[in-house]
């Protein structure tokens, strides 16, 4: 304290290499990945593909016990989300698991817990 009775103002010095270290930004797919997790249905669509498996919209629906159109919502986040991706067969259109997809985004979450923790 001061004479008068006040607080001095003591200001701590920074950190070491704290001004070395920029902010880190996930990816928007990054985001999108850690999003489509929180899921518990989507959590079950992933376990379809955890063996190469590559299945339809309506496949997908009849394993899980949903109807297709949430089934069609569901696999479109994880689509965005670069954990399954997808290709055209004729008028079906055929899911698999993504695996670089899901390595890329696992690199940039990697890469932010590094600089954050």
């Amino acid at each position: 304290m001061s004479i008068d009775g006040s607080r001095d103002e003591v200001s701590s010095p920074p950190q070491a290499g704290a001004a070395d270290r920029l902010p880190v930004e996930l990816k928007t797919s990054t985001r999108e990945f850690l999003k489509a997790l929180t899921s518990p249905t989507r959590q079950r669509i992933m376990l379809l593909f955890a063996r190469g498996a590559e299945l339809s919209v309506g496949e997908v629906a009849e394993q899980i016990g949903i109807g297709q159109s949430t089934a069609s919502e569901q696999l479109s986040i994880l689509r965005r989300a670069g954990i399954v991706t997808s290709r055209r067969e004729g008028k079906v259109v055929l899911y698999r698991s993504d695996r670089d997809g899901a390595l890329e985004v696992l690199a940039d979450l990697q890469a932010y817990l590094q600089t954050c923790c």
